[in-house]
């Protein structure tokens, strides 16, 4: 069976037979996993094998673990990110310094996740940190070109990890104040301002970055739809224009400022239908309300799920070897990113 363009919420530690259900879907490709998913690192690895185990071709398994305090994981041995607002703090006064964080912090996050099973982790941030509340530190620096600096150092980690990359929230949510979880978000700027500023990350790690997240923010200059609806962002300026070539995600349709358009059936066939490969459904209840509506795919491009993919250069055994001389400086790195807070960067 082909795989979907849904990656979909779970509700528990364990699948149940409605999990199963679900993760048989055609629609479905994927799952999104959260803290209430999470109690051990036995049962997260248990689950991730059960949910490997539902399909063929097998199932992605996505996270959030930027970081600071959009970090899934933080118990059972995972390393306590500093947010990446960090990196940017110290290249202030040692440039090199933050470079080399910054390559650990992709580094580490990535084999991390991959070393469970997980595939891929929706990271890193590229928004500017322009006085939005959502964004804020989650961004590695206010001004564009540090972004590109340290966010392509961040990119290599996790390549050399062997995990995909995730830029988000295309084309720019850092310069909008209002949290697009709980509000309408509109960003009245003209295009050419926005290619100055907020776009100009996107566009230059474009190829290096295998994913690309869209913002659920309305630039009413350039289209009066959200982005992540917005076949002149995502088709002509991203594909045509910019031309990006990897797989483009929605935003967890469930947030408020996706509500816009309709409802979630609605929602999910007219992102697929603008541009995006894969669209994200994060909470069960909206998982319960949306599959029942869907005769088969909803559109998209399930083939995308294969492309994501992790393909982890540590095991999960060697990774436990505290004798592997590599393993050693891995664990120093770890060290290194939790002493960031300790020293009072975050």
């Amino acid at each position: 069976m082909a795989t979907g363009p849904l990656l979909i919420g779970l509700s528990g530690t364990r699948l149940d037979d409605h999990d199963r259900e679900q993760l048989a879907h055609p629609a479905v490709g994927g799952v999104v996993l959260f803290t209430r998913n999470f109690r051990s690192r036995p049962q997260l690895e248990r689950l991730v094998e059960e949910i490997r185990e539902t399909r063929d071709p097998r199932l992605l398994v996505c996270i959030d673990q930027e970081g600071g305090r959009v970090q899934r994981l933080t118990d059972e041995g995972f390393t306590r990110l500093p947010p990446l607002g960090v990196l940017g703090a110290i290249g202030r006064s040692d440039p090199q310094k933050a470079l080399d964080m910054a390559y650990r912090h992709g580094r580490v996050m990535a084999t991390e996740m991959l070393s469970c099973g997980i595939d891929l982790s929706f990271a890193p941030v590229l928004d500017l940190d322009r006085g939005s509340c959502v964004i804020g530190d989650r961004s590695l620096s206010d001004r564009p070109n540090e972004v590109v600096r340290l966010g392509r150092a961040y990119l290599a980690g996790m390549h050399d990890s062997g995990m995909k990359t995730t830029g988000k929230h295309f084309p720019g949510h850092g310069s909008i104040r209002a949290d697009s979880h709980v509000d309408d978000v509109c960003d009245p700027r003209t295009l050419e301002e926005i290619a100055d500023t907020d776009l100009v990350p996107f566009r230059e790690l474009a190829p290096d970055l295998d994913s690309l997240m869209i913002a659920h923010v309305v630039y009413p200059e350039v289209d009066g739809l959200p982005a992540g609806y917005s076949e002149r962002w995502l088709k002509s300026i991203l594909r045509e224009k910019m031309g990006y070539e990897g797989v483009v995600l929605s935003d967890d349709l469930g947030m408020h400022a996706a509500k816009s358009v309709g409802e979630l059936r609605d929602r999910t066939i007219l992102c697929l239908q603008a541009g995006c490969d894969l669209a994200l459904v994060c909470q069960p209840e909206d998982v319960d309300a949306l599959l029942p509506e869907l005769d088969g795919s909803p559109g998209g491009d399930g083939q995308s799920v294969s492309r994501l993919y992790g393909h982890p250069t540590v095991s999960r055994e060697e990774l436990a070897s505290v004798d592997r001389e590599g393993v050693k400086e891995w664990r120093r790195w770890s060290q290194s990113l939790e002493s960031l807070g300790e020293q009072g960067w975050c």
